[in-house]
């Protein structure tokens, strides 16, 4: 699981619990967020993808029971609740009301990111694969058609592509606007032969690069993200 491809918001009326959360979690490369009541909260998802919410249930106003409910309305974000110590019945109600998790406070910071790491990787398992698949994607003025695997030119010839190229152009597909490392970009596109800390990923992708993008030299699709890996921007 790589910690910087997700957003997390932190839900606190306590100043030092949600700066405590927010330090702790941004040092595992968390991008974290943080609100302090329900209108706070809704105004970051409003703003922003987020991946999972950390809710505390004892808030002034509108609790973190309240809002939880209004949220499973229309938001089906993961919810880890934080519970004051002994709140058997809040806990509960809180899992009742689509909570997938909770903890007690105090709250012990690696227990709250084993539970995170735990939740965020059900919620992977359990997403339906083929929502996340497009039937095709554009690379700028080629449109990769998946289901047949082959890609076509603005006239609508077949461009010719290996079955590597192809696969990592699969790859960034599914994973639009979402930065891919090495190591995930050789899981993805099914070669374990490749050795991800070597050159060879980048040398295929710079391979690419000359087929898809108007200046290889300054690449606008397929973008890399220094020291990370490389991003697929669809819309540039």
């Amino acid at each position: 699981m790589e910690n910087s491809h997700y957003h997390l918001v932190i839900c606190d009326d306590e100043r030092d619990v949600r700066d405590m959360v927010q330090e702790y979690l941004r040092k595992r490369g968390f991008n974290v967020s943080k609100a302090a009541s329900s209108d706070e909260l809704r105004t970051v998802l409003g703003a922003n993808r987020i991946d999972l919410i950390i809710l505390d249930i004892n808030m002034p106003r509108e609790d973190g029971l309240t809002t939880l409910r209004s949220l499973r309305t229309e938001d089906q974000t993961p919810v880890v609740m934080l519970t004051a110590a002994g709140e058997v019945v809040d806990r509960i109600i809180g899992l009742e009301m689509g909570a997938d998790d909770y903890l007690g406070k105090p709250v012990d910071l690696r227990e709250l990111e084993a539970r995170i790491k735990a939740v965020l990787r059900r919620k992977s398992a359990e997403a339906p694969a083929d929502k996340s698949k497009p039937g095709s994607a554009r690379f700028g003025d080629y449109v990769l058609d998946l289901e047949a695997a082959k890609m076509l030119d603005k006239e609508g010839e077949e461009v010719a592509l290996t079955a590597m190229e192809f696969n990592l152009l699969k790859a960034f597909a599914e994973n639009k606007g979402r930065v891919l490392n090495r190591d995930q970009i050789l899981e993805q596109a099914h070669d374990r032969s490749w050795d991800p800390f070597d050159r060879s990923i980048d040398i295929r992708i710079s391979r690419l690069r000359r087929k898809i993008e108007r200046n290889p030299e300054k690449p606008a699709i397929i973008k890399t993200v220094r020291g990370i890996g490389y991003v697929y921007d669809p819309d540039a």
